[in-house]
């Protein structure tokens, strides 16, 4: 059995949803029939069983949208702000969505201190397996509204690499506005090739890491995404990105098609969450 037969196996799950895969391009507001599509490929994961974390970008491109932006503010008051209002939006109307399923929903908002510090780490551990416990879907999302530079993760793609991390997950989805990892930026170099599989993440490979991320909405590039894989990777758990253009990919997916790049979780390797941590 090969590693994309196994995935149909996996009981755990962090989903990652990029800002740009939830927004219309043109408006930056929410595009409220691919919300529909991502929840019900989630409520029917929670059907089989599985534990499902979803860790959601978009409050301050829904926010600025709100707020009358022309575009996702620079000012760190001004995205705060966004974040606050946004944030507040995102939730309730997931929360509708959700519940049309008969699937209950909560949130979690974190910031770099809540892991590095050993007690808040141990309660947000907790808080997560009490959900979880209780079937319900935790969404995540970096407290925009009070982080201060030096508490941010940078991104949602490290965030939910440290969530896979911290509740012990099996799988890690990276779902964006590209299709894989290739061996050159695709936008530029049409001899790019796509990479299916990776079972080692060298040097060679981080390097590959250049910014790619062509979105106004969205924050984080291929760089971003390979620091990702290398934390996920390391304690264990396998790591696909794929595009989130659309949101069935999650089935297929999880049903082992060929799509996106998976990167192969190390087995048999001591893992300590705070050692990588102080590399981001």
């Amino acid at each position: 059995m090969n590693l994309r037969e196994h995935l149909k196996d996996k009981k755990r799950i962090v989903i990652k949803i990029g800002s740009s895969s939830l927004t219309h391009p043109e408006t930056g507001a929410l595009n409220l029939t691919k919300m529909e599509v991502l929840i019900r490929e989630i409520t029917d994961l929670r059907n089989q069983g599985k534990d499902v974390v979803l860790v959601s970008s978009g409050a301050i491109a829904v926010g600025s949208q709100a707020a009358g932006f022309p575009k996702r503010p620079e000012r760190t008051e001004e995205k705060q702000a966004c974040a606050a209002i946004g944030q507040a939006r995102l939730m309730m109307i997931y929360q509708k969505l959700f519940s049309e399923y008969n699937q209950s929903c909560a949130q979690i908002l974190m910031t770099k201190s809540t892991v590095q510090n050993n007690l808040s780490r141990l309660n947000a551990y907790h808080t997560f397996e009490e959900l979880l416990k209780l079937g319900v879907v935790p969404i995540v999302n970096e407290n925009d509204t009070v982080s201060t530079y030096e508490m941010k993760f940078g991104d949602n793609d490290r965030l939910s690499a440290i969530v896979t991390a911290l509740v012990g997950a099996d799988l890690l989805i990276l779902l964006s506005d590209i299709d894989g990892l290739f061996t050159d930026d695709p936008h530029t170099n049409p001899e790019a090739e796509f990479i299916d599989e990776v079972h080692e993440l060298d040097e060679d490979l981080l390097k590959m890491g250049k910014d790619t991320s062509s979105s106004n909405v969205g924050t984080g590039g291929m760089a971003s995404k390979l620091t990702a894989a290398r934390l996920a990777v390391s304690s264990g758990a396998d790591m696909i990105i794929a595009n989130g253009k659309d949101f069935r990919i999650l089935h297929r997916l999880m049903n082992g098609e060929h799509l996106g790049t998976l990167f192969a979780g190390a087995s048999g390797k001591d893992f300590y969450l705070m050692d990588y941590l102080e590399k981001l």
